[in-house]
């Protein structure tokens, strides 16, 4: 529910085909790929490997992007099958905007690791300090994050319940070691998106979790002042940039 793919994430190291590869190893039906506001590790897989590669068949394989607003951190985004939106892959909107964006097409959406790293959490940005009730436009929570603390994937889920939201767990992986380290399991068949979507909505996840990762002193320097503000400082020069183009795709995303 949470993985990234050095098809579609900078900082990934493993393959989609390696991924899959060690998923079934150890039992897993399936994967929702979520790259960092980008499908190209999905659509590689969709046009390289599905179909074509023996060794990935019998396992299923969702489109997702862990998008990074401008506001309130990084989420998971779930669209319907066979909407690829130009604007989910441009960071930078806001958090309303991007509610508006993906609740109009269809789609769903939750925080990514809601109380992890200060620098692409939800709980750690001022818009949602100031009141965590706007996340109950979201449709589900990241219970578990194996990067996160306990203390952070308890806080989560306390959250959520609060909230009335369902949790999801996921690895978080960009590495080979830490995947197939969470779960999340449902009470029925997931063949495509639309029926993860459906799922979701009408709370059909019977369990979740996994196995939070060694915490090592530098884990302690991703909360640094120089971490945390330099990314953000980061994440909105990209997303002043991409801001012209950004707006015009977001208009065809409200109105087609």
């Amino acid at each position: 529910m949470h993985c990234h793919t050095k098809e579609g994430s900078i900082d990934a190291k493993i393959s989609i085909k390696d991924y899959i590869k060690i998923l079934k190893s150890k039992g897993f039906d399936g994967m929702l790929v979520t790259d960092h506001d980008s499908y190209k590790g999905y659509r590689y897989w969709r046009s390289n490997l599905n179909g074509v590669d023996k060794s990935v068949e019998d396992f299923t394989v969702l489109m997702g992007v862990e998008y990074d607003t401008c506001d309130a951190g990084h989420f998971i985004v779930i669209m319907p099958d066979g909407v690829e939106l130009q604007v989910l892959q441009i960071r930078g909107m806001s958090y309303d905007s991007l509610t508006e964006v993906v609740h109009k097409n269809g789609g769903i959406l939750g925080p990514a690791h809601p109380f992890g790293a200060r620098s692409s959490s939800a709980m750690f940005c001022n818009k949602l300090m100031r009141g965590s009730d706007v996340l109950s436009m979201c449709d589900f929570f990241e219970g578990f994050n194996t990067c996160e603390t306990r203390i952070a994937n308890q806080a989560a889920i306390t959250c959520a319940s609060r909230l009335g939201l369902p949790c999801t767990g996921g690895s978080d992986s960009h590495k080979s070691e830490y995947v197939g380290s969470a779960y999340t399991d449902f009470s029925c068949n997931i063949t495509c998106n639309n029926d993860m979507i459906d799922a979701i909505k009408s709370d059909r996840i019977i369990n979740f979790g996994g196995q939070e990762r060694e915490f090592l002193k530098k884990h302690i320097k991703r909360n640094s002042v120089f971490a945390t503000y330099g990314f953000r400082s980061y994440n909105r020069a990209l997303g002043v940039l991409f801001s012209p183009f950004r707006s015009m795709m977001k208009y065809l995303a409200l109105t087609d």
